[in-house]
């Protein structure tokens, strides 16, 4: 297998055509960023059009849903492209009373995260934008950053459903950010590398054959249903209790770039899972890329399943559980595996 750090041959084969031109090299770390940046959002956007319609599906298909199995022309893809159409054509409001600089800005603060974090996602050997050496660190260091878009949303938005339904996402978030971490290291611990790349080179079998990780991955898995915000987690939501929580007065496409950050933000905590857990690009005669796809779309399907199966919970069951089961359950399983990985 090539080593993940050695350039691909495309950027190879474009770096020489630029040295050629005799320009500064600076100027070409700047432009390949700028490419990557292009296409890296690119693929986040594919990605949340293909998530949309692939909820409708699965909803339609779990809860026997006329209107999403069977409205949008061949396969439903007319549905998604005429919402999309309907956000762009609708009013942007800002209500009278807001903290317009804050009220503007959450929506960013939200959705630019959910894009950064797939810097360090490994599609496949050299199919990485940055193998970062703390490229895990620096995933729980973005992750949280929604959180203050959240709150920001809320406050901005001068309106009590708005304010509580922030400060309840930012609750928890934090609340399962803690266990979420403890299942990461798990994994650290077991290779001994923060790098993404490293840890999928290490899984020559899967991460979840080993008790304690496969414990991990339960953890994780838990608490990523909770950091985006799906349910039985869906609180920060909550539409039948808080009228539409932080987003409440968010109105065409300011509200759209939330749920963009959300769906952006599924892929990821997906193929998070798989990069940690299910061997990442490892997989026998299929292309290393397409491997990986694969096993992230299969997570994606099981958090549908449970979205469209399961009933929400309270506030309160939410962070005693949170609290009292999944932490110390996460504190265990990480001493567990000190002794597991030492012995």
């Amino acid at each position: 297998m090539p080593d993940a750090s050695t350039p691909s041959p495309l950027y190879l084969t474009l770096h020489g055509l630029w040295q050629r031109t005799g320009l500064p090299e600076g100027w070409w770390l700047v432009l390949w960023a700028v490419v990557v940046a292009a296409v890296i959002l690119a693929f986040v956007l594919l990605t949340v059009l293909i998530l949309i319609w692939l909820e409708r599906k699965v909803s339609g298909d779990i809860q026997s849903r006329l209107g999403p199995a069977r409205v949008g022309g061949r396969f439903g893809v007319l549905q998604t492209a005429a919402d999309a159409l309907k956000l762009l054509l609708k009013e942007d409001l800002i209500p009278a009373c807001a903290d317009k600089p804050l009220f503007v800005i959450a929506p960013a603060i939200v959705f630019v995260p959910a894009f950064l974090v797939y810097v360090v996602v490994p599609f496949g050997p050299r199919l990485v934008a940055q193998d970062l050496d703390l490229g895990v660190l620096y995933v729980v260091a973005v992750s949280a950053l929604p959180a203050l878009g959240f709150l920001m949303a809320g406050w901005g938005s001068n309106n009590k459903y708005a304010v509580i339904g922030g400060m309840r996402a930012v609750a928890q978030l934090m609340t399962y950010e803690i266990p979420l971490g403890l299942a990461v290291l798990a994994v650290v611990m077991a290779v001994g590398s923060l790098s993404t790349v490293a840890i999928v080179e290490h899984q020559r079998l899967w991460h979840i054959a080993s008790p304690p990780l496969a414990l991990a991955f339960i953890i994780y898995f838990v608490c990523a249903l909770a950091e985006v915000n799906r349910v039985p987690f869906d609180l920060p939501e909550a539409e039948a209790e808080l009228v539409a929580g932080y987003h409440v007065e968010y109105s065409g496409m300011r509200w759209a770039i939330f749920f963009m950050g959300e769906y952006a933000y599924l892929f990821f905590v997906s193929a998070f899972a798989v990069t940690l857990f299910l061997g990442g690009w490892h997989g026998p005669f299929l292309p290393p890329v397409l491997w990986f796809l694969i096993k992230t779309y299969a997570v994606i399907l099981v958090i549908m399943w449970v979205r469209w199966t399961y009933p929400r919970l309270r506030i309160d069951q939410i962070m005693r559980f949170g609290w009292k089961v999944l932490v110390p359950l996460a504190l265990l399983n990480l001493v567990w595996a000190a002794f597991w990985f030492v012995r």
